[in-house]
């Protein structure tokens, strides 16, 4: 918990907005909500930076909502992954700031702003039928505060068209590379720049292709370095990740040298 958040919640303690049984809880790391077909993690942006992102698929309108409502009465930023319009009408009878992303199939409400991270991330897409896994990483590291840059339908079947935007490539500092089919694009990728790349495969492809299986394993068996992979069709996996990539060399860039991190000092 930082200095800010320990701040807050002794003050609400004081102003008998918050019990000290509340208060211990979250102190304790034990801040979650019980709210019948979930348990909401209130405790985690204390933990990891960031709060509970909202996975909408497989869940009711109703559900998405509630959970968000929560969420945001927490006073943290909601996003709510693979969901719908018909959800986000009902999350913004009660939160009215809702935004839907139709094309990242996202959900968004800004309780806070956020702060601005340092670097730049690059969202690079193969082809349009994988612009939805693609806006999804790209909604995901803007609204936790990264600079994008959007770098779209360069596919290796037209080399040229990436090539063309080598020099964008390098000004990022952490790049996504979405693709489906073969998978071969984040390779290339990964040898033009010396910025770590984050690979993520789509479930987009003809029959061999296996629903992502095949560029799954073409990235996991990329024989360039400083390429990681992700999870088939996890644009939200990967945009997270590459600001938890920012964040850490922020952290780095601001500490003394030879001083230990918070976690080893403890």
């Amino acid at each position: 918990m930082s200095p800010s958040d320990l701040d807050a919640l002794l003050q609400a303690v004081r102003d008998g907005r918050l019990s000290p049984a509340d208060a211990r809880a979250r102190l304790s790391g034990r801040d979650a909500e019980d709210i019948g077909f979930a348990t909401i993690d209130h405790d985690r942006q204390a933990r990891t930076g960031w709060p509970e992102v909202v996975f909408g698929s497989g869940k009711t309108p109703e559900q998405v909502a509630a959970i968000s409502e929560r969420i945001a009465a927490h006073g943290h930023n909601v996003l709510v992954t693979r969901t719908s319009a018909e959800a986000h009408r009902l999350v913004a009878t009660r939160l009215p700031r809702a935004v839907h992303h139709e094309s990242a199939r996202c959900i968004t409400v800004e309780v806070a702003p956020v702060p601005a991270l340092p670097g730049r991330v690059a969202v690079v897409c193969a082809g349009t039928s994988d612009l939805a896994v693609a806006e999804e990483a790209a909604l995901t590291a803007a609204f936790q505060g990264a600079a994008l840059t959007r770098i779209y339908d360069v596919g290796v079947a037209g080399i040229h068209r990436l090539l063309g935007r080598a020099a964008d490539l390098r000004e990022a500092d952490v790049v996504v590379v979405v693709a489906g089919m073969e998978g071969a694009l984040p390779s290339v990728v990964a040898g033009l720049i010396a910025s770590p790349v984050i690979a993520v495969p789509t479930s987009v492809g003809y029959g061999a292709s296996f629903e992502g299986l095949a560029a799954l394993l073409a990235m996991l068996n990329s024989c360039a370095a400083g390429l990681a992979v992700v999870n088939i069709d996890n644009g939200f996996g990967a945009g997270h990740l590459a600001c938890t990539i920012l964040r850490t060399a922020a952290r780095m860039a601001n500490r003394p040298p030879g001083e230990p991190s918070a976690e080893k000092s403890r």
